[in-house]
């Protein structure tokens, strides 16, 4: 007989173990997050601990899936929805971020190439520091729709997407994305090298990056996130475009 919709799977001695095993990868999942402004890490933890739970509940072993495997995307995802429904950003934050969109597909038009952080910056007329912060605004995915005509948004969006290849491993399209990921990589800054280097290959946690780097967990998040527009900006342009 099917399994109801509502009921666990496992029986509750099994889904208590499971639950109590994987506290450890959702702490890791939360040390791998920057709690956005109004939020402490605990509320991740909390946000996280409902995805894990949720994720027990649903979890058929029949399935030879490993648990860990299965569990992750829904403590991550949990905890992103939660933050999105929380939307924290004020209306002039959205301004902000509306202006950077449309900054960004402005000179992407105008030139052919996504723009650098610095092009950005001096077309807004604010900091590089302030223009970190905004990149990090925008790829957390706490904001939910800008709710504006969509202007430029599509362009920023793909420049803050994970720049990893999602190709099958060992095909050749892969093999070309990972030869070009590893060049962009090392044409970063040395700080945003660093970050993505600990981040990415290490899989240390912004507390551990931090600590290493003698920075604050959020500035790690900053340098994290312009190294990541930086990446994708050098993967789609030319050769002779890359500045």
């Amino acid at each position: 007989m099917a399994r109801r919709a509502d009921s666990p799977a496992l029986p509750a001695e099994e889904r208590e173990r499971l639950i109590l095993a994987h506290v450890p990868l959702l702490r890791h999942i939360v040390g791998r997050l920057i709690a956005p402004p109004g939020f402490e890490r605990d509320d991740l933890y909390g946000f996280g601990m409902l995805g894990l739970i949720a994720a027990a509940d649903a979890f058929e072993p029949e399935r030879n899936l490993k648990f860990s495997t299965y569990a992750y995307p829904r403590i991550r995802g949990a905890i992103l929805d939660e933050l999105r429904r929380s939307d924290h950003l004020s209306r002039g934050d959205r301004e902000q971020l509306r202006d950077l969109e449309r900054a960004v597909a402005r000179l992407e038009q105008q030139h052919g190439v996504p723009p650098s952080p610095e092009d950005v910056a001096r077309e807004l007329g604010v900091t590089q520091g302030e223009v970190d912060e905004l990149l990090v605004a925008a790829r957390s995915g706490v904001n939910t729709s800008l709710d504006g005509d969509g202007e430029g948004s599509h362009a920023l969006s793909a420049l803050l997407d994970d720049p990893r290849s999602p190709d099958p491993t060992g095909s050749a399209e892969w093999n070309e994305s990972k030869a070009r990921l590893a060049r962009a990589i090392d044409e970063l800054p040395d700080n945003e090298k660093s970050v993505i280097t600990l981040y990415y290959a290490e899989g240390l946690l912004l507390r551990e990056i931090s600590d290493i780097l003698g920075v604050t967990e959020s500035r790690v998040s900053q340098i994290h996130s312009r190294a990541i527009y930086r990446l994708n900006r050098t993967l789609v342009a030319p050769e002779s475009a890359r500045s």
